[in-house]
Formats: structure tokens, sequence, C-alpha cells
């Protein structure tokens, strides 16, 4: 259960680390906020037309007496926008994440060098490239996301466990692929494809729930998830360099503390430099 609170704890250090680095935070709303408009305007349209969808898609039910009907019929719509709802909160990060894919390449890098002491691995691949692999991988998350949200939304109408058990797995599912997109940044400038990455995860499955879970509940207010972002991609390359047993420096606040330790400068400011 430790992991869970560790995860959690990447989260909040991510948000800290977004805002104290003004610059970082203001380059990293943007791709949110072009996402959020995007997301906004499918989402009305999928609000005011949902009925209609549901009414085309139960003919059978045209005959049925009131109120059963309008019950019936108000009850899939619902379940059809709630379904629109979670894969939306599933793939904005997706989507922001390929929309700015440079920015939050740099606040990556960015919060790599604070940590490692001046170091940040690098694809070496061309930006178009990296898009590419970026859009793929993504597509694929998305399948596996589809799946289980139709098997999820299937399952919600089970009684009981339909209403209490299957929405907390639901946040579950969306939490760790949620966390998958995030940890993509920092993982792909590392050369990591996308079934090595999937396994990483599931290797600290507690540790990325609590990461991602928490983000999942917030990302349900879009207005939220955009000013999330920023601290959300630092959180998960702190986490990645957790994952990796990758060494840290002093929680990012001194970039040159590895090097000063690599050349024997160490202990408290002033102090003499160690003998050779």
């Amino acid at each position: 259960m430790r992991d869970i609170g560790a995860g959690f704890g990447y989260l909040v250090k991510g948000q800290r680390w977004a805002a104290g680095h003004g610059r970082s935070l203001g380059i990293g709303l943007l791709p949110g906020l072009i996402t959020l408009v995007l997301y906004a305007g499918a989402l009305i349209g999928l609000a005011y037309g949902a009925d209609d969808v549901v009414g085309w898609a139960t003919p059978f039910a045209d005959g049925w007496s009131s109120p059963w009907l309008a019950l019936f019929r108000g009850f899939l719509t619902v379940l059809v926008f709630a379904l629109g709802v979670f894969l939306a909160v599933v793939s904005f990060t997706a989507v922001t994440l390929l929309v700015g894919q440079p920015f939050y390449e740099k606040l990556s890098a960015d919060v790599d060098r604070a940590e490692s002491g001046g170091e940040a691995p690098e694809s070496g691949l061309p930006l178009w490239r990296e898009l590419w692999i970026s859009a793929r991988d993504s597509l694929r998350v998305l399948v596996r996301v589809a799946f289980y949200g139709v098997l999820l939304f299937g399952l919600g109408f089970v009684p009981v466990i339909g209403q209490s058990v299957i929405p907390a797995i639901g946040f579950c599912v969306t939490g760790f692929f949620l966390a998958e997109e995030l940890t993509a940044v920092a993982l792909q400038r590392r050369g990591m494809e996308l079934r090595p990455r999937l396994a990483l995860l599931r290797s600290r499955r507690l540790l990325v729930l609590g990461f991602g879970v928490p983000l999942a509940v917030a990302f349900v207010v879009p207005l939220v998830a955009v000013f999330l972002m920023p601290g959300a991609v630092a959180g998960a390359t702190l986490m990645v360099r957790d994952l990796l047993d990758e060494p840290a420096g002093s929680d990012g606040d001194d970039p040159d503390a590895d090097g000063r330790a690599r050349r024997g400068d160490v202990g408290a400011p002033g102090a003499a430099p160690a003998a050779c």
C-alpha cells in the first residue's frame, strides 16, 4: 500500500515543480486549452444528439407506453453521454500530449535535467518521427481503452455492482491509462516502446494507480485537467525515474548537486574540496 501513497506523492511533486517554473507552466497550458475547446464542442454536440442516437438504436421501443419509453430511453441517453465523458477523459490526455508534444518533451527534459544534474535522455529522432510514434501508440492505447470502456459499460447494467464496483474499476482503468500516456513522454525519450512501457507500469501497478486514479478523478472536470497537465507531465517524469531506478538530485532543487558530487565538492556550501 506504500506504493499508492508514493504515486500520489509524485503527482503532488509534479504540481509543485510546475508551479515553481512559471515559464514551463505557461507553455504547458497552451495544448490543454486548445484540446479543451475541441472536446467541449464535441461533448456539447453529444449532449444534444445522444437522444436521437438512442431513438435510432432502439426502434423496438417505439410502441411502448408512457412512462416506460421515456424512462428507458432517458436511461440509455445518460449512459451514452457517460460513456462519451469516460472516453473523453481518457483520450483528452492522449490528444493533448499529441498537440503539445514539443512543449511537453521540453518540460519533461527540464525535469530530468533538474533531477540528474544537467543531463536528460534524448531519443535522437526527428520531430516528425516522434509525433508519428506518439500518435501510433496513442491509437493503440485508445483501442484498449475503448475495449474496457465497452465492457464496463455493459457491466454497468448489472444490479448492485453496476452502480458501485464497476465505477470504481472504471476509475482504476482510466487512471492506469492516463499514467501510461503521461509517462510515455519521458519513456519515449529513453527509446522504450509501448509493450515494454506497459510491462514496466504493471510491475508497479499500485504506484501507477496512486498517481493516475486521483488524476482521473480530477480530470472529470475538463478545466481542472488543463491546469493540472503541466504538473502531471512533470510528476510522471519523476515517477519514471523511480521506475527505472535512476539517481535523483536533491529534490530537483539544485541541478548542479550531482555535478559537484562527481567533482568531489561535497559537504556544506563553502566546505573545503575533498582531498585527492
